[in-house]
């Protein structure tokens, strides 16, 4: 029996944050390090105001870290350049927001192809996957709807297969459901679990719900700026 553990998909590393209020300085996270690997599931819980958005925004390479590193396949996300850093969240990292993102004025459609047709794809084969995806997630009926012309469910149903219509290796998802009514939040956590099963896509999101960060694989708590093992 081979018992070699799934490979180590995102790493970080001793991730330290402050920000200055005047001449005050106000520490979010010290030292922070986690681990996720290929095909797992993990929640951070926290309060408001915990640090878990910029934790999420250094892990995804939209924030750069006073000190430590990322590591993402084992290729160090901050000791790239910029464009190649770009690069490594294309092609590696889809995100998932509290509030959807989507842009107003393109369709369903367009908005979950965009990602591909940045990467260079032929719009043709990009619409094609972006039409496949949106049928997974239950959409296939809402494909030229705009985002104003979907509910909330659908508009992030949608953010969700525009997070994975690449392929990425790790999905982050910053309170993804915390727009949501309760019920609404619930299917789409599902939805979330279903794909990460499926596709083995690693599943990394931040949440102040217990209940549902209860459903991850692990749990770990982000308090007074260090992270702590909950399971």
């Amino acid at each position: 029996m081979n018992s070699t553990p799934p490979e180590l998909v995102l790493d970080a590393r001793n991730i330290s944050k402050s920000f200055h209020q005047g001449s005050k300085k106000i520490d979010v996270l010290s030292d922070v390090s986690l681990q996720l690997r290929a095909g797992q599931s993990m929640a951070v819980v926290g309060t408001s105001g915990a640090g878990k958005s910029t934790l999420m925004h250094i892990l995804g390479g939209l924030d750069r870290p006073d000190s430590g590193e990322v590591l993402i396949e084992g290729q160090s996300l901050w000791t790239q350049s910029e464009a190649a850093r770009g690069a490594m969240r294309n092609r590696t990292l889809g995100f998932v927001y509290q509030f959807h993102h989507l842009l107003p004025e393109f369709t369903a459609l367009e908005n979950v192809a965009m990602p591909l047709l940045i990467r260079g794809l032929a719009v043709a084969v990009a619409r094609q996957k972006a039409a496949d995806l949106l049928g997974r997630v239950g959409l296939e009926q809402r494909l030229d709807h705009k985002p104003g012309e979907l509910s909330g469910g659908e508009r992030q149903r949608a953010a969700v297969a525009r997070a994975l219509v690449g392929g990425p290796r790790v999905v982050l998802g910053d309170e993804p459901t915390g727009n949501l009514d309760e019920r609404t939040a619930g299917s789409v956590y599902d939805l979330l679990l279903e794909l990460n099963r499926e596709l083995q896509t690693s599943l990394l999101l931040v949440t102040h719900d217990t209940r549902l960060a209860a459903r991850m694989d692990r749990q770990l708590e982000l308090r007074l700026g260090q992270i702590h093992t909950l399971t």
